[in-house]
């Protein structure tokens, strides 16, 4: 899926969509700073860029209307025009099956999918059915095997009380028996570092691709790199390293001078 590993996915942040509280530009403006964004991320070095509705918090839990799904596939589109770089989509909140029809339209390679087995709360609620199955007989359904699924499991920003009893191998284990080409492995909130030893026990429990999702930085960059496969960046790389922010060309080159180092070592 990527040209070299560990690969560096660039985050870009869609701004509100239609119908969410904070919505304020127009899907064509949305699109075109989207469009801006991969081309930064291309310029700078990164290997793969991936789309998310994150200003549209408060999130609905499961599914998003039509809407939502309409203005996503036109943001992936100007993204896939203007760089060709592998691309990924991740509807928020837990909107599974939608990221996939929207990865399937774009021509994306993988979506970001949550609550993909087990439960647990999140600040959505209570989110209590697995959609490894729907969501894989939806993908079949539409003809979208190529595209690729990578599970978040024990999510940030969410309650594990429910799992506690199973450690991040047996979760890793669990998405791979239930499909997932891959896991997400992430901190507790958006830009909180993952714990190196869930990532490298992740890495000898499976076979599949193993991410890191949450706390990238030039610093944690070189624990994290011997276990990975990729790693999603999404606040390091923003102005003043807050994740709704533009990115930062200084940023993202220091991020990217920081991989380049380790893959000249190795």
């Amino acid at each position: 899926m990527f040209n070299r590993q560990p690969a560096l996915i660039g985050m870009i942040h869609i701004g509100a969509l239609p119908g969410t509280p904070r919505s304020a530009d127009s899907i064509a403006a949305l699109a075109e700073r989207a469009a801006g964004e991969a081309r930064l991320y291309a310029d700078a070095g990164f290997d793969a860029v991936m789309i998310e509705n994150m200003h549209d918090a408060p999130y609905l839990n499961g599914a998003v209307g039509p809407e939502i799904v309409a203005g996503i596939t036109a943001v992936g589109l100007a993204v896939r025009a203007a760089c060709s770089m592998p691309l990924g989509v991740q509807v928020l909140a837990g909107a599974n099956c939608e990221a996939v029809a929207v990865a399937h339209a774009c021509g994306a390679e993988f979506v970001r999918v949550e609550n993909f087995v087990f439960a647990h709360v999140a600040d959505e609620g209570l989110m209590p059915t697995a959609s490894a199955g729907p969501l894989l007989r939806y993908r079949r359904q539409i003809g979208a095997d190529r595209v690729r699924v990578l599970a978040d499991i024990r999510k940030k920003h969410a309650s594990h009380t429910i799992t506690s009893d199973l450690s991040i191998t047996e979760l890793a284990e669990g998405a791979m028996f239930s499909g997932a080409d891959g896991v997400i492995i992430t901190g507790s909130a958006t830009g909180r570092p993952a714990a190196v030893e869930d990532v490298a026990a992740a890495r000898k429990a499976i076979p599949g691709i193993v991410c890191v999702g949450s706390g990238v930085t030039p610093d944690t960059l070189p624990e994290l790199w011997p276990h990975v496969d990729a790693l999603i960046v999404g606040s390091f790389v923003k102005r003043d390293g807050f994740w709704s922010n533009e990115p930062d060309p200084k940023r993202l080159q220091a991020l990217v001078e920081a991989a380049s180092r380790l893959r000249r070592a190795k």
